[in-house]
């Protein structure tokens, strides 16, 4: 059974920065994992995605330049930099899954797997 656990959510002024942690367990075959969030009322959007095997990344542009996705394949754990967070990143940041990408990298139902979410409150 594949477990994602995230970590490292909080609260920060903007200008600031936070690392967001997610390991994964039960699975060796997880080779796309991705980040991401949800603002109150508003739909789920890819935030940044990477391939575990070739360490390929993709961005959306509104975080181009500030984030920075990363992956420890020993310990199964990807990593979401955030610098120069702005208010408008405020959200619960989920880390996602899957063995392949049968869909684009930035819509939800191309993950399988999900964490349970943490939150990222940026305030001005």
């Amino acid at each position: 059974q594949v477990q994602l656990v995230e970590s490292g959510g909080g609260s920060v002024q903007a200008g600031g920065s936070l690392r967001l942690s997610c390991t994964a367990s039960g699975d060796n075959y997880l080779f796309y994992r991705a980040w991401f969030r949800q603002p109150p009322g508003k739909e789920r959007e890819g935030v940044a995605a990477i391939n575990t095997g070739l360490g390929g990344a993709y961005y959306d542009d509104s975080v181009k330049g500030r984030f920075t996705i990363s992956r420890d394949n020993a310990k199964k754990t990807v990593y979401l930099q955030m610098n120069n967070l702005k208010p408008e990143d405020s959200a619960m940041y989920y880390c996602a899954a899957a063995s392949s990408l049968r869909d684009s990298w930035w819509l939800p139902q191309t993950f399988g797997y999900w964490g349970q979410g943490t939150q990222v409150t940026v305030s001005s």
